[in-house]
């Protein structure tokens, strides 16, 4: 397992006062309300303000004044520590903990590695699979069992063929 899990990335400043506008990887905005720091390319910035607006976040951080040191964080991810993130709750996962799980049937046929998933309405999940690249959408159905500490997700092979794309 990863010790930091990477949950937004910098889009753009936004404003006059240094704030910066965040892409959150989470599953809801509102899991940034309760942090007091992020970390950017490995160095603690501290959390002055936070606030929502549509699919994204607006920080405050500490040592960004304005518009133009706000603009050098374009296109950074933050991440924060893994003892400080939030229990995902049942049945959701931290992306970092799938990524190369292997995918197998609930017969037990190995169907790829798990190499990529998109956030989506429905998560896009990219498997690997003797050099081919599978998609899939994470829709009810498919994913039948999360074993993160195996390393294996189980998928109902039927409605797997249904929705796979290679």
């Amino acid at each position: 397992m990863e010790k930091d899990l990477t949950i937004g990335l910098i889009v753009k400043p936004q404003g006059i006062r240094g704030e910066v506008k965040v892409k959150p990887y989470t599953d809801g905005a509102e899991s940034f309300r309760g942090l007091k720091r992020v970390f950017l390319d490995g160095e603690e910035v501290k959390i002055l303000s936070v606030r929502f607006g549509a699919d994204a976040v607006f920080l405050g951080l500490k040592g960004v004044p304005d518009r133009n040191a706000a603009e050098l964080l374009r296109g950074k991810e933050l991440t924060i520590p893994r003892e400080e993130a939030p229990d995902p709750g049942e049945g959701s996962y931290y992306i970092a903990d799938l990524l190369g799980a292997e995918v197998v049937s609930e017969e037990g046929e190995r169907l790829g590695v798990l190499k990529e998933i998109r956030p989506a309405a429905s998560d896009i999940y990219f498997l690997e699979r003797d050099g081919k690249e599978l998609l899939f959408p994470a829709v009810k159905g498919v994913i039948t069992d999360v074993d993160v500490s195996a390393g294996r997700i189980t998928v109902c092979k039927k409605r797997f063929d249904e929705v796979v794309v290679e």
